[in-house]
């Protein structure tokens, strides 16, 4: 994987050097922790929007072991307060979401085009998870998305004028989820996971002690 062709197609506006990040099955949570956690400790990032954040991250970065077939994943971070958004990229260089897909019987003929359209629905999966993170997250970005991209094989989806378009692209190997987002703005965090979890009290409860909850109201 080349990190840095990925640094400048992605993270070119940057100040700085985003942070890179290599994760597997032992060290996912430790870096989730990390990354969020540097995040809550910014007082200039929205609270509602890192608690629905939180829960949109994780399942992102799940979702390369789950369902990549790599035991491996690459996850690139830059916030940028002058601005105040944050940029996230995380990538893979796996089986890509149409192969995925396509072992579960009811996606066995899907297109790469079609992989792309559906991997954003409520409830679609390849029979190893629950369907829900890409759903989320397409969610999240449509709250405080600038930029939002996945793209997989030789087709990516793009967030355009809020709604979801699949283009034809340039070959990657594997799955890119790369989103931008506003980090100052508030928003119902429980609507981003259509209320099937709580995310405001998972996040807090990982992130916030009583006395940080107290100060914020």
């Amino acid at each position: 994987m080349d990190i840095n062709s990925l640094i400048r197609q992605y993270f070119d506006s940057s100040k700085g050097t985003p942070t890179i990040d290599v994760f597997d099955n032992d060290t996912i949570y430790s870096i989730y922790q990390k990354v969020i956690g540097v995040l809550t400790r910014n007082m200039e990032v929205e609270t509602t929007m890192l608690q629905a954040l939180s829960y949109c991250f994780y399942e992102v970065l799940d979702n390369v072991l789950t369902h990549s077939g790599k035991v491996l994943g690459s996850v690139l971070t830059d916030y940028d307060a002058e601005k105040q958004s944050l940029r996230v990229l995380v990538a893979d260089d796996g089986m890509g979401i149409r192969q995925s897909l396509s072992q579960y019987p009811k996606y066995a003929s899907i297109t790469e085009e079609e992989a792309l359209k559906t991997c954003i629905d409520d409830s679609v999966t390849d029979g190893k998870g629950m369907g829900f993170g890409l759903y989320s997250t397409s969610l999240f970005v449509k709250d405080v998305g600038i930029q939002f991209e996945i793209h997989s094989g030789k087709h990516k989806l793009q967030l355009v004028n809020n709604e979801f378009v699949v283009t034809n692209a340039e070959l990657w190997q594997g799955t890119l989820v790369f989103l931008e987002v506003h980090t100052n703005k508030e928003i119902n965090p429980n609507a981003i996971v259509a209320n099937r979890t709580d995310c405001i009290s998972q996040y807090n409860e990982e992130f916030l002690d009583k006395t940080n909850i107290e100060d914020l109201w």
